[in-house]
């Protein structure tokens, strides 16, 4: 089949490259002039099972309340009367049961456990490398109180599957030596050894030369897309600032656009974007952490990327407000130099900004939409990294009619 993937993010890019595999003629489609130039752009630099918990619970929801008169704690709200986000909003709260936030945090670690395998067996198959690192994620705390609800809450995750260690704080430290300079400041932390670290840019762009070389999967970046021509109950074209572009099939993987799209389509796709901040530094080699971590009391992550420091930061409800002034990230250094003394040089430090696709239970959306032959794959929020492989092989079986590898219970789209 002639295969239309709007989106060249990682989350497009992956099924892309899955449908190709698949002897698919597949064209990519986006508005900007390469691939990774979105969201996918920049994040935390995370393949982290251990970050699938949801957002929507009610600890999320205590968390939102607080930021509206204590700005510093990692979320942001920039009240607007938006239509779409007040309907997403009540959906959120919908969602922030505790049952609620179990059942749709089993789903995304499931993906996400899927998806861990399937970026390291596309990674074998292919040579690719993207400064990725398999050496685990520390979440650490700091005080004795935080540590065993955060051992509490991450429970639930190692009941369903995922392999993690609660360690001390003299086990942190051997862990983690790169945190020495704070050891006094933390109580403890959560090891998930099958956590993982890169950089989401590199990997995209990597993957889509590869699967251009070796599978043949075009592009049609730089170009707008206006909408789908229809007959019937099936997709016949993509509409592009550029013209006509016939297929057989569409998949949708407009990260925070996606909702925009579904609503030009008649279909109700609750992703709303969420805005994100990062900063990336070189560092000497040797020095500062030696793998991912995640400061859970001041909301802040890290990864290290070759000889570079990728922090992330911030929860900021702003529409699709895509500016950022040095301000924004005063918290996060504040915190980055006081974890990591002397090894912060703000004045060498590439700041970006970029917005997230969440649904309001955090669980991505999959499979057949409205038509036939149009097809989803988006709504993966701050987890895109690492779900976006999952995803791609899991669309890939659904259109091919395939039983799927894993159990979509909670992962289609429900029209």
């Amino acid at each position: 089949m002639k295969i239309m993937v709007l989106g060249a993010g990682v989350v497009g890019t992956a099924a892309a490259h899955y449908l190709a595999r698949d002897g698919h003629e597949v064209t990519v489609v986006d508005r900007h002039s390469g691939p990774a130039m979105g969201t996918s752009q920049s994040n935390a630099g995370l393949v982290s099972p251990g970050d699938a918990s949801a957002w929507a619970s009610p600890a999320a929801l205590a968390t939102f309340i607080k930021s509206l008169y204590k700005p510093d704690v990692g979320i942001k709200v920039n009240f607007t009367l938006d239509p779409q986000f007040l309907r997403w909003g009540l959906r959120f709260v919908s969602q922030c049961t505790t049952a609620r936030a179990r059942a749709n945090t089993a789903v995304k670690l499931r993906l996400a456990l899927y998806s861990r395998t399937c970026i390291n067996d596309l990674c074998t198959a292919t040579g690719i490398t993207y400064d990725d690192s398999r050496k685990g994620i520390v979440y650490f705390y700091r005080s004795q109180e935080r540590f065993e609800a955060g051992v509490r809450h991450m429970q639930f995750l190692a009941d369903h599957g995922l392999k993690l260690e609660f360690a001390n704080r003299q086990r942190l430290i051997e862990i983690e030596p790169g945190l020495a300079a704070v050891k006094d400041q933390l109580a403890g932390g959560i090891f998930s050894p099958m956590d993982q670290t890169g950089d989401s840019r590199l990997f995209v762009q990597r993957l889509a030369a590869w699967s251009e070389k070796h599978l043949g999967v075009k592009s049609e970046c730089g170009v707008t897309i206006e909408g789908l021509m229809t007959a019937g109950n099936r997709v016949t074209a993509v509409k592009t600032s550029k013209g006509v572009l016939p297929c057989d099939a569409v998949v949708l993987s407009l990260g925070p656009e996606s909702g925009l799209m579904g609503r030009k389509l008649g279909l109700d796709i609750p992703v709303y974007p969420v805005k994100g901040y990062t900063a990336t530094v070189p560092i000497s080699e040797g020095a500062g952490p030696t793998m991912g971590g995640v400061d859970e009391d001041q909301l802040i992550a890290y990864s290290r990327l070759g000889n570079r420091l990728r922090l992330a930061a911030t929860a900021e409800f702003a529409g699709f407000d895509r500016n950022h002034k040095p301000a924004d990230f005063a918290r996060l250094f504040k915190t980055a130099k006081s974890l990591f003394p002397g090894l912060i040089d703000e004045s060498k430090a590439e700041l970006w900004a970029g917005l997230r696709p969440m649904m309001p239970g955090s669980v991505p959306v999959h499979g057949r939409a409205r038509y036939d032959n149009l097809f989803l794959d988006t709504g993966h929020g701050h987890v895109g990294w690492t779900m976006a492989c999952g995803s791609g092989k899991f669309i890939s079986d659904l259109i091919a009619g395939r039983k799927p590898e894993i159990d979509p219970q909670g992962l289609l789209y429900k029209n």
